[in-house]
């Protein structure tokens, strides 16, 4: 038992650093940028990171989480590597698409290197499948040696560029194309296994049987998406990448934040799952109430050192936009999404979806109107308080639903045991 203990704390150790090591890389390379690119050549960057974001969240939804969940139960490798070529082969298709989508949007808005920059959200998508797929397969060393790579190559790229003192917008997807395929080359070299892709129909039949009950997380990540980056959609499409860099640099110094919170709830989660299948509903509430007051408080600390050493950065970005006004605005939405962390991680456990895309998409049409009204009269840096609207409204209709059905839950409980 307390070997299991163990293995099931080294696997979420691996899985944590690897992320928090690509974040970080990634939180690096925005300040970085922030201080050498022209306000519009790093707007573009940073939605090129948005739309990176979204290639990823639609194929974790699509194939890597049931890919992942499916090569986990399946009773034979060959069964596994059934399972495998048809969400990887599934997974190659969308990244292609993804590639197209971003690299079209990134020519319309004139970037430099278009190309790279669509070939990197797209290989970023599909190295995030790969990573799942083979935490599915217990290659956690793997991927670590993948995720490491990854790093080492994008900070060894980044400073060539920076020696190089070239086009650095250009450089930087490149160097971002290069660290993502070596680090997928890993992933499929040291297993040693056969790689294959193939779209027959009955990889297409394995794949169509899952789709009822994958729709419904689609139609969630989807509504997510939109109120999450309806700041980024808004703002980049009505006013462009430029109005948009001072708003992503200043998000971006809060960035660390969500790296805890993902850690976070991938710790909490199995406990929660366990607590609601022993009934003890109250134990959850209780949990969520205080683990969310605490991560609040500590995101509080935090944005008081941002906001004590935003004034020292210099950089074209901000010339017509206030560090302060935009930073208000983004602290707000940083506590927001702790604090309401824990009620989505209690309601995705309860496989409650549909309510958290019903929520979401309510929380994202109230966004889009605040954002569009606040564009049309105001700056775009007062624009994001729009977004605080919206995270504030999934904040309490989170909270609120969780409630409800957690005391309800309890409550059928114990009548439930009252009549054994």
């Amino acid at each position: 038992m307390n070997g299991q203990i163990l293995l099931l704390i080294r696997r979420l150790a691996l899985m944590v650093s690897g992320e928090a090591l690509q974040s970080g890389f990634h939180f690096a390379l925005n300040i970085y940028l922030l201080h050498v690119l022209s306000a519009r050549d790093y707007g573009i960057f940073a939605i090129s990171m948005v739309m990176g974001g979204v290639g990823v969240a639609y194929i974790r939804s699509l194939t890597a989480v049931p890919a992942s969940i499916w090569i986990a139960r399946s009773t034979t490798r060959r069964q596994a590597d059934a399972y495998d070529v048809a969400f990887g082969s599934g997974a190659l298709l969308l990244s292609l698409l993804f590639a197209l989508l971003a690299g079209a949007l990134l020519k319309i808005w004139g970037a430099d290197g278009a190309i790279f920059g669509g070939a990197f959200v797209a290989l970023w998508a599909l190295r995030s499948h790969l990573r799942t797929a083979s935490f599915a397969r217990k290659r956690q060393w793997i991927v670590s040696c993948s995720d490491l790579s990854f790093t080492i190559l994008g900070c060894a790229m980044t400073a060539l560029i920076v020696l190089r003192a070239e086009n650095v917008l250009r450089g930087i997807f490149e160097g971002l194309t290069l660290a993502n395929g070596v680090g997928i080359l890993l992933l499929l070299v040291l297993p040693r296994t056969r790689l294959r892709v193939s779209l027959r129909r009955t990889v297409r039949q394995r794949y169509m049987r899952l789709w009822p009950q994958l729709r419904w997380t689609v139609f969630y990540v989807s509504t997510s998406l939109l109120q999450g980056q309806a700041i980024a959609l808004l703002v980049t499409g009505m006013a462009g990448p430029a109005a948009y860099a001072p708003i992503a640099a200043v998000i971006t110094l809060f960035a660390p934040l969500r790296i805890v919170a993902t850690a976070f709830d991938n710790m909490m989660q199995p406990e929660i799952s366990a607590s609601i299948g022993r009934g003890e509903y109250r134990k959850v509430w209780n949990h969520a109430l205080v683990w969310s007051g605490l991560l609040s408080l500590g995101c509080l600390v935090y944005g008081g050192l941002v906001f004590f050493l935003a004034p020292h950065i210099k950089s074209e970005t901000f010339l017509d936009a206030s560090i302060q006004t935009i930073g208000i605005s983004a602290w707000l939405i940083s506590i927001l999404l702790i604090a309401y962390s824990m009620p989505r991680i209690v309601l995705e456990t309860m496989s409650a979806f549909w309510t958290l895309a019903i929520i979401n998409l309510v929380a994202a049409v109230i966004g889009l109107v605040c954002i569009a009204t606040l564009l049309a009269l105001t700056t775009p840096a007062l624009s994001l308080a729009g977004a605080v609207v919206s995270e504030a409204v999934f904040f309490g209709l989170c909270w609120i639903t969780v409630k409800r059905r957690l005391i309800g839950r309890q409550q059928r409980y114990v009548e439930a045991r009252a009549m054994e």
